[in-house]
């Protein structure tokens, strides 16, 4: 389960320590060590998937299951009814650093647009 050396797959893994805020048999949720918001935190699938970009037809299922959780753990720290900001980077471009699919979830202040 899990790409060797992916921070990430090592989290999912039990490997290594979160700050985990959801578990379930296919994501996992916990905060982001650099936050950039007073509520940061990262959903990840527990299963290896490099990116959005990377992600089938098989994996639909998945990526709506990722959205259902971070909408219930804003729900949970309390981001409802002021709103919160899902991102999701693909690529180095984008600002993506960890090879492996994850949803920032922000919240608890005033977000400015345009984000990049």
């Amino acid at each position: 389960m899990g790409e060797s050396g992916c921070i990430f797959c090592a989290i999912g893994a039990g490997t290594m320590s979160a700050d985990m805020v959801h578990q379930d048999d296919r994501v996992i949720a916990f905060r982001d060590v650099a936050p950039r918001a007073p509520v940061h935190v990262l959903i990840i699938p527990k299963r290896h998937l490099a990116s959005v970009d990377a992600a089938g037809a098989e994996d639909e299922e998945l990526l709506g299951h990722l959205f259902s959780v971070a909408r219930d753990v804003a729900r949970a720290e309390g981001l409802v009814p002021d709103g919160y900001r899902l991102v999701v980077n693909s690529g180095p471009a984008a600002g993506q650093t960890v090879d492996h699919l994850h949803v920032h979830l922000l919240g608890g202040r005033e977000l400015g647009w345009p984000p990049g």
